[in-house]
Parts: C-alpha cells; structure tokens; sequence
C-alpha cells in the first residue's frame, strides 16, 4: 500500500540539521506508539539532512521506510519518509513544491533561528494529505499511467488481430470487393512478411 508518514524542513548549519516545520500521519500505527515512531522519523530526518551535501538528492531506505532528501543549495531541506511502493520521482517533485513555497512565505532572514512552533506555515497538513495517493497529486504520473493503460489496449488489439490470421486470409481470398491485384498484393506482402513472426 502506498503511503507517506512524514513531511518535513529543515534548516542544515554546518554543524546541525535544525527543524522549521513537520508533518506525520501515523493512523496506521497504534495510539501509544505514535510519539515514539514521530521521534523517530524526526531524528532519522534531521540525521539524513546532516549527512547529505548541499545541491543534492537522495533516497535512502531504512527498514520498512524510504526517507526522500533534498538540500537546496540555501541551505533549506525536505525530507519525505514513504513506504517502499510510493513514487521516488513523485517524492521529489513534492519536496520540490514544498520548499519552492516555504521560500516563497518564510523569509530566509529567520531559517536559521527560528523555532518550529515560531513558523506559520500551515500547507504542510495539507500537502501530506493529497500527495497520498500519488497519481492523483502527480498530473505526470497520472498522464504516464494514461500512457500505460493505452499501451495494454494497442497491444491487446494488435495481438487480437494476429490471432485472427486464418481467418484473414480466408477473408481475402473469398472477398469480391478486391481486385485481382490487391489480392497478389496481400499474397506478396504476406509472402515477404513470413520471415518476420509477431506470435
């Protein structure tokens, strides 16, 4: 199943990763473990950040968990933390999103002092809970999977239609709406094509 846990900023100094906001959707986990597994994914978060270069992407896997990192060359960071099944490439283009409109509503002035609960940045929650299913928050993904189904329907169809052979060429023989020569035609072509097999 796919799914995403956490959404978080920070803020990477050259001697620490300081968090500006976060986000968690721990339902999937049972009321009394939910503190200790957002600890976790905080400290895991802030521990990628730390040790992830300025200007770069990653993905690491931790057990159960993909953590998705990306530390812009300010010095700001995302992280995503996912299932396995969930998209990279959709992971990024979120954490993207996500620090293109925090630069946009949060001065640069205040990242590198300012306390979590000091930032007024309340999409986050929202984010989370859209880019759940990835396809629909993802117009490429969605576009790709479009491409996919039609692939599968102009592969079915072609096959149907190899399948039906025989049939063909009985169709062509007894029809009386072709001329002798579109006849010698498809006799030819066929005759040319036997050393190409589609099945």
């Amino acid at each position: 199943m796919v799914k995403l846990f956490a959404l978080s900023i920070f803020y990477k100094s050259p001697t620490e990763a300081r968090l500006l906001k976060s986000t968690y959707d721990l339902q999937s986990f049972s009321f009394f473990q939910r503190s200790t597994v957002e600890e976790f994914m905080t400290f895991a978060s802030k521990t990628i950040v730390e040790r992830t270069q300025l200007a770069m992407r990653q993905s690491v896997k931790q057990e159960a968990y993909m953590c998705h990192v990306y530390v812009r060359s300010d010095n700001l960071a995302g992280v995503i933390i996912a299932d396995h099944e969930y998209p990279q490439r959709v992971a990024h283009t979120l954490i993207t999103k996500i620090l293109d409109e925090f630069t946009a509503k949060i001065s640069s002035d205040v990242w590198e002092t300012a306390a979590e609960n000091s930032i007024d940045f309340p999409v986050l929650p929202a984010y989370l809970a859209r880019y759940q299913d990835p396809k629909e928050a993802d117009a490429l993904t969605k576009m790709q999977n479009d491409l996919d189904e039609t692939k599968i329907i102009l592969k079915n169809t072609i096959e149907a239609v190899l399948e039906r052979g025989e049939k063909l060429d009985d169709m062509v023989i007894k029809s009386e709406n072709l001329s002798i020569q579109s006849k010698a035609f498809y006799k030819t072509a066929k005759k040319t094509n036997s050393c190409c097999s589609f099945s």
